[in-house]
């Protein structure tokens, strides 16, 4: 996206872009009852347009940027729909021939945060990370609501992607108002792919453009990930307090981001 100029005054420093017309992406995928949605071939659009974009961030450039910050808010949409990913306040550049990068502290926003931030023993903290928070913002788009809502009719849908992966293992469409079949395939799709990005296993997780390749590829091709995981095997198993936690999370009406000390911010956008 190009530069149109910038501004400063004192510790007060703005880059000027484009005027995104359309706002941010959480404004279209959690839209009040009554708005109105995008469709489901414009949403995989726009999905494919954010995966290129962390993908050009990954490996597309002399140094790789991990953004840390992936989510619905982050993803701006100008006149066309065509996203931009913004807000790179919490990225960190790594040469591209270095796989681990090293952290103070966890950064990101709860509920799009991969769980090596947290949990050591999984494995170093990668781009990866990345993967996971797109996995996390794919199912949102695929769903057209939040991953974890305390709201649900059934307790099991509380954490959408565990309920939505019996869903579809058991052969179930997932029900949308006003879908077609064809978009239903889309959806799948977007599912199964988000499905493979949330992976707890640092293994299973798919780079960005395995990632494109999937969500471009024939959904006949695709097979089931393993079901995904709340926490390492190890730790003990609390699920009733993961479910009241989650309970809470979802309630808050706002959410939370975290951020270790990191000088350098960009207002701008890829």
């Amino acid at each position: 996206m190009q530069l149109i100029g910038f501004f400063f005054e004192g510790s007060k420093q703005v880059l000027v872009y484009d005027l995104m017309t359309h706002g941010s992406l959480d404004k279209h995928i959690f839209a009040e009852e009554g708005d109105k949605f995008l469709d489901y071939r414009k949403l995989y659009e726009i999905a494919l347009g954010v995966a290129r974009g962390i993908e050009y961030l990954h490996r597309g450039c002399d140094m790789q940027i991990l953004h840390f910050d992936i989510k619905p808010h982050n993803i701006l949409l100008d006149k066309n729909f065509t996203p931009k990913v913004s807000d790179f306040g919490l990225a960190k550049l790594y040469p591209t021939d270095r796989s681990i990068v090293s952290l103070t502290a966890a950064r990101g926003t709860l509920g799009y945060m991969a769980p090596e931030l947290f949990y050591k023993n999984i494995g170093g903290v990668s781009y990866k990370a990345d993967v996971y928070s797109f996995g996390m913002l794919l199912m949102e788009m695929a769903g057209r609501r939040k991953n974890i809502n305390a709201n649900a009719e059934h307790s099991s849908q509380i954490y959408f992607p565990l309920w939505v992966y019996d869903q579809v293992g058991e052969g179930k469409s997932v029900e949308m108002e006003g879908v077609v079949e064809e978009e239903r395939k889309v959806i799948k799709k977007m599912i199964i792919v988000a499905l493979w990005c949330i992976q707890l296993n640092l293994d299973h997780r798919p780079p960005m453009n395995k990632v494109l390749e999937m969500l471009e590829g024939d959904i006949g091709k695709l097979q089931m990930p393993p079901k995904p995981l709340f926490y390492p095997p190890d730790v003990p198993d609390n699920s009733d307090k993961v479910e009241m936690e989650l309970e809470t999370f979802s309630a808050s009406s706002s959410v939370p981001t975290i951020s270790s000390s990191f000088p350098f911010v960009d207002t701008g956008y890829v």
